[in-house]
């Protein structure tokens, strides 16, 4: 077919501009991409949910800590056993220029500088068996994985992590160092995969992974056990600085990410929203944010409310539920008006639902739709908890 139009003029080049434009070998192999100068982006690599300690659903701050519990970080668990009084609160202080808003602080408010022999006080995280076969733990492919994290405290020293199998018994251990007070440290660490005992595919605990703080003899008199090895209570936290030595003592972390592998790779920021829908999923609280903040809607007989509501997100197992004061809860329907909550309890409690029954003492009409209300106050709240304990 012959050329429509004007023919394109050709655009002579001079020896530089060919130098210019004409790839080399040489510049192939100094600019070529290989394995070793590329790590593909693997989506939700990270073991760790909420590990930039940006969801705090129960709150920001907790004082006079001296159990095991959910304190206030999403998915963050304290262990904590007869070792000093705490708080702990969601922090702004975190290291500059990495990208994190958010710190898990914990302060030492009394002092415990001389440990009982079962003394201990860890921040732990568990993991579903279910997100953890791909490391192929029990067989001869098992994994190695590597966590990263960014660490700061007053106290330098040594300080513990771990990897507890839970269903097999089975542990191991590393140790890192603060080495400068007061300033965010990063720290990298490669466990080997273990060719022991395999992982229940389901929603238990699988993993347990754990920041030591302080422990006692019964963790620290014994060698500690850097390789996979059937559970040594002695040897898991040898070597370990007593941060509850003294009121002035404090811990920051953020940034953790656990990946398959012995590289760390660059920490992994969700969307809010997928952080949020990654931690609902063990754990909810409604709560009113309004003076008569609606619950649910439901029927009733003359002194009962009766009423089904659904959660925000499909929840690990079925859930306990809690409430707050019954008397911060009102009832209200079309004959009854506003009827203070006299007590308040669930059933049925289901992955994606859960009833409610709450009783007046009188005035309300069988058969009529009815609200469950906050009483006129904006902190009534109802904890739906599917945590792995």
């Amino acid at each position: 077919m012959p050329f429509i139009g004007n023919k394109p003029t050709a655009i002579p080049l001079s020896a530089n501009d060919l130098e210019d434009n004409i790839i080399s070998t040489a510049k192939i192999q100094d600019n070529a991409v290989t394995a070793a100068k590329y790590i593909e982006p693997i989506p939700f690599r990270n073991i760790i949910i909420n590990g930039d300690m940006s969801i705090a659903q129960r709150g920001t701050s907790t004082a006079s800590i001296t159990a095991d519990g959910y304190y206030t970080i999403d998915r963050m668990k304290t262990v904590c056993t007869t070792m000093g009084t705490w708080t702990q609160s969601q922090s702004t202080d975190v290291p500059t220029g990495q990208g994190f808003a958010n710190s898990l602080k914990m302060d030492c408010t009394t002092a415990d500088a001389s440990p009982a022999s079962g003394d201990v006080i860890r921040i732990q995280h568990r993991i579903e068996g279910l997100n953890l076969q791909y490391l192929k733990k029990g067989t001869s492919n098992a994994e190695s994985t590597t966590v990263s994290f960014w660490v700061k405290s007053n106290k330098t020293g040594t300080y513990i992590i771990e990897l507890y199998d839970v269903g097999n018994a089975r542990q191991i251990s590393k140790s890192y160092t603060i080495d400068s007070a007061s300033t965010w440290e990063k720290k990298t660490i490669t466990f080997a995969g273990d060719t022991t005992g395999a992982i229940d595919n389901d929603n238990s605990a699988g993993l347990q992974f754990g920041f030591y703080l302080g422990a006692g003899s019964n963790y620290t008199s014994g060698t500690l056990n850097t390789s996979w090895n059937s559970v040594t209570t002695a040897n898991r936290a040898v070597g370990q600085v007593n941060l509850a030595d003294s009121t002035a003592n404090e811990f920051f972390i953020t940034g953790i990410q656990l990946e398959a592998g012995t590289t760390a790779s660059d920490f992994e920021f969700l969307p809010v929203d997928v952080n949020l829908q990654r931690c609902l999923r063990y754990y909810e609280k409604k709560k009113a944010t309004t003076n008569y903040g609606n619950y649910a809607n439901g029927q009733c007989n003359s002194t009962t409310v009766g009423q089904f509501t659904a959660f925000c997100f499909l929840k690990r197992a079925n859930p306990t539920i809690s409430f707050d004061t019954a008397g911060n809860f009102i009832a209200y329907s079309s004959v009854g008006g506003g009827l203070t909550i006299t007590s308040i309890s669930a059933f049925d409690s289901q992955p994606f639902s859960f009833g409610i029954v709450g009783n007046v003492a009188s005035g309300l009409v069988a058969g009529n739709s009815t609200t469950l209300a906050s009483n006129n106050n904006t902190n009534s709240f109802i904890e739906i908890s599917s945590e792995l304990w």
